[in-house]
């Protein structure tokens, strides 16, 4: 059957998540991109919405509860170290509730918010792909 992302290009989700100014960032832990700072997502399981996707696997890695997000575009990352190759469909979300947890510590080793002129490295290509398709005034 074939691994997404691994044996095909796989399709996933990324979730920009603001509150005041700052980003929330997890450290992963696998690969792709292990070690990096990286915005919540993965990937869109069959038949579940994309926008369903990033609600779930936001709220399954941060704890948070996710209203409402809105589609800032799309990106394509090819991970030649890790031989993965994803398309993503990034969203962005103002609207959550809670504090940010480490919910899943086999996926992720660390969290923060962070502001856009202050981002931890090693920042991941896909998070500098999400940062890049915030609307302008975000960036600001």
């Amino acid at each position: 059957m074939g691994r997404p992302g691994l044996d095909f290009p796989g399709l996933g989700v990324g979730l920009v998540i603001l509150r005041d100014d700052q980003i929330l960032l997890y450290k992963r832990l696998n690969p792709p991109e292990a070690g990096y700072w990286n915005i919540v997502g993965g990937k869109v399981d069959h038949m579940e919405p994309a926008e369903e996707a990033a609600r779930r696997e936001a709220e399954e890695e941060t704890g948070l509860t996710i209203g409402r997000i809105e589609r800032i575009g799309v990106t394509e990352q090819i991970i030649d170290a890790d031989r993965q190759h994803w398309i993503s469909i990034l969203y962005l979300a103002r609207d959550v509730e809670g504090e940010p947890q480490l919910t899943e510590p086999a996926k992720l080793s660390d969290f923060g918010w962070f502001p856009l002129n202050g981002l931890p490295e090693p920042l991941s290509a896909f998070t500098r792909a999400a940062i890049s398709a915030l609307p302008a005034k975000e960036r600001a």
